[in-house]
């Protein structure tokens, strides 16, 4: 995706983790998904049948390849393949986020440990003012180390500043290095390999359906960079519980695997992107001006995004998650964003019952 445009110096200060003090669905039963889905007739749920004709209408004309509502817990509507695993693309990152979150309760994790604690370099190697940079800075995407990466797009490389320019944690970069020397330090804080915690953290207690780690899991790796991208593929289905884990605040039946704490601290807004279209978290993503339809309270709405369409929406307010997937690049479909995106979501909002 092109986010040359989505570059800025930080406006925002940072701030410590704090309790959730919001509880989806409050009031009734929560419903959740066991080895398989519940699903429930959208007429019966008091879902608008003529907006989700119109939601199919808008996935054709996008050329989706699979989309996936959840409300309260149960599926209420389907279009496509939901089945079948395909390329996460940067929605991988957001999956790391949770991991962190996990791990970081655990007392593995400490955000102010330097690149310099953990040893962490690189080909290039990194300068003094590089090494100083945080795990919270590489989580944020503002560390302020320029090298190249792993599995970067030209846009991405063309748009890095250069070495030295800013100071870690002043200047938010969508930074590919960041993400990648992610990995890297996720197994140095926790001995972990970042699959082996997807396994064990969220593929397992989620009852992922259509997973298997020796088939849809690799790492990238590329000489410019001692730090490889990890790779993951993932059905719109088994994506949407991570959904749902998140919208639910880090509860899993009666269970909690992430603290609602790290749910609210990873999604808030900790920069602003240019010209004010989205904000940036932990690896999560906040609509802005992207989509004035789909606003709510701070910390409601949140998304990860990948690159060629590949999407999870999550509205807490609502207890509401939708996945957006696609098979990858198409000679026959255009770029899907948050904008080519937005009239799907907004019919997707019309079907919604009124509370």
């Amino acid at each position: 995706m092109d986010r040359r445009r989505f570059t800025t110096t930080a406006a925002l200060a940072l701030a410590g983790l704090v309790p959730a003090t919001r509880a989806a669905s409050e009031g009734g039963a929560l419903e959740w998904p066991g080895q398989r889905w519940d699903t429930v007739r959208s007429r019966d749920a008091g879902w608008n049948a003529d907006e989700l004709r119109a939601v199919d209408a808008a996935a054709r004309e996008l050329r989706s390849d699979a989309v996936m509502v959840v409300h309260r817990g149960l599926v209420v509507h389907e279009y496509g393949d939901v089945r079948r695993p395909l390329d996460l693309y940067s929605v991988r990152k957001s999956l790391l986020s949770v991991l962190f979150g996990i791990h970081h309760a655990r007392g593995q994790v400490d955000l102010q440990t330097t690149m310099a604690d953990l040893g962490i370099d690189d080909e290039q190697r990194l300068t003094a003012a590089e090494r100083a940079a945080t795990v919270q800075h590489l989580l944020q995407s503002r560390s302020g180390i320029y090298h190249r990466a792993a599995y970067e797009t030209s846009e991405m490389a063309a748009s890095r500043p250069p070495r030295g320019s800013h100071a870690p944690g002043t200047h938010w970069y969508y930074n590919n290095w960041d993400f990648n020397a992610l990995g890297t330090v996720f197994q140095r804080c926790t001995g972990a390999d970042v699959f082996d915690a997807i396994a064990a953290d969220l593929a397992a207690p989620l009852q992922w359906q259509d997973f298997d780690p020796a088939r849809h899991t690799r790492w990238h790796q590329e000489a410019v960079s001692r730090h490889p991208a990890y790779v993951l593929q993932l059905s719109a289905r088994d994506l949407a519980r991570v959904g749902l884990l998140m919208a639910r605040s880090g509860r899993w039946g009666h269970e909690k695997l992430v603290p609602a704490g790290w749910v609210d601290e990873s999604t808030r807004i900790h920069s602003m992107v240019p010209p004010g279209w989205q904000g940036y978290g932990y690896m999560w993503w906040t609509p802005l001006r992207a989509w004035p339809f789909w606003q709510r309270g701070g910390g409601d709405v949140f998304f990860a995004w990948g690159n060629h369409g590949q999407f999870l929406f999550v509205d807490r307010a609502r207890d509401l998650v939708v996945v957006h997937r696609t098979t990858g690049p198409s000679l026959w479909r255009r770029p899907i964003d948050p904008e080519a995106v937005s009239p799907l979501l907004a019919r997707i909002l019309e079907a919604v019952p009124v509370a």
